[in-house]
C-alpha cells in the first residue's frame, strides 16, 4: 500500500517511528509533502534517511503571503532534490484569509511552471476555490499530471476526469456524512485512483478522533475496495501502480 499525501513534520512521533509502523502495516510508500522552506527541507531529510519516503515540495496557499523571486528561487532549489517526486502541495483556498489572494494565485502559477520545468506532477488543494482553480490549471498546466489531494469536488468530478487528473481519497471519505463522496470514489476509474492519509489529519473513522499517520492509510483503503466492490489486494495494486506512474517511484 501507499500513502500519496502525508504531513510527516506535522505529527507528533519522529519520522523514524512512523515510517516503522507504516512497513509494519504494509505501507510501502509514503509522499510526505512540504508547505513551506521548512517542511520541505523536514520532509526531503526523511526522505535521505528512509528510502520509503518521496516529497512533494511546494508553497501551500496558506503560506503564499509576500511570495515573490526568493520563494521561488528557494523551491527550484528544493525541487532539484533527487528524492523530489512533485510540486504541491499548491492551489488555492478561499475559505479563509489565509494570504492574499493575488499571493496565492502569484505562488500558484510559479509552482505550475516549476512543475513543467522539473518534469513533475502537481499536487493540488483546493478549498471553496473551485473554479479558480481549474480554470488557472486549465489556462496554465495543460498537460501536466495533476494529483487532486483530498478530493472534495464531487459536483466537478467528471471535469477533474476528462482532464485525466489523479483523484486522492484521505480519511474523510469514511465519515457517516460523506455520501457525496463514498459515491464519487465509487465512480473513479481505476486507473485514475489514489489514497492518502493527509497524517496528522482526518483520521478515517475508525480511529476518527486520534492523530493520523501513514500506517493508518490502511483503513481509508479497505473502505474504498468496500465502495468499490473489490479486494483490498485488488485496490492496493490498483494504487500502488497508479502512484508509480505519476510518481515514477
Amino acid at each position: 500500500m501507499i500513502d500519496s499525501h502525508a504531513h510527516l513534520d506535522a505529527c507528533s512521533r519522529p519520522p523514524a517511528e512512523l515510517v516503522a509502523d507504516a512497513e509494519r502495516a504494509g505501507v510501502h510508500k509514503i509522499l510526505a509533502i512540504g508547505m513551506d522552506g521548512a517542511s520541505c527541507r523536514a520532509a526531503l531529510a526523511a526522505a535521505e534517511a528512509f528510502p520509503q519516503v518521496h516529497v512533494a515540495v511546494g508553497r501551500h496557499p496558506a503560506n503564499s503571503a509576500g511570495f515573490d523571486d526568493n520563494d521561488l528561487a528557494e523551491l527550484e532549489a528544493l525541487a532539484a532534490h533527487e528524492r523530489c517526486a512533485a510540486i504541491g502541495e499548491t492551489g488555492l483556498d478561499f475559505k479563509r484569509d489565509y494570504a492574499p489572494r493575488e499571493d496565492m494565485e502569484r505562488a500558484f502559477l510559479a509552482q505550475i511552471e516549476l512543475a513543467r520545468q522539473a518534469v513533475k506532477p502537481l499536487v493540488i488543494h483546493t478549498r471553496e476555490a473551485a473554479d479558480e482553480t481549474i480554470g488557472l490549471l486549465d489556462e496554465d498546466a495543460r498537460g501536466l499530471p495533476v494529483i487532486m489531494h483530498c478530493f472534495s469536488l464531487t459536483d466537478r468530478l467528471d471535469a477533474c476526469l476528462e482532464r485525466g487528473w489523479w483523484i486522492s481519497f484521505a480519511g474523510n471519505v469514511t465519515y457517516p456524512s460523506a455520501d457525496e463522496l463514498r459515491e464519487a470514489a465509487r465512480r473513479v476509474p481505476d486507473e485514475r485512483l489514489l489514497v492518502e492519509t493527509d497524517a496528522p489529519y482526518l483520521a478515517a473513522q475508525p480511529i476518527r478522533g486520534r492523530e493520523n499517520e501513514p500506517a493508518h492509510v490502511v483503513h481509508t483503503a479497505r473502505a474504498l475496495a468496500e465502495y468499490r466492490g473489490v479486494s483490498y489486494e485488488e485496490l492496493e495494486t490498483v494504487v500502488e501502480r497508479n502512484a508509480a506512474e505519476v510518481l515514477g517511484w
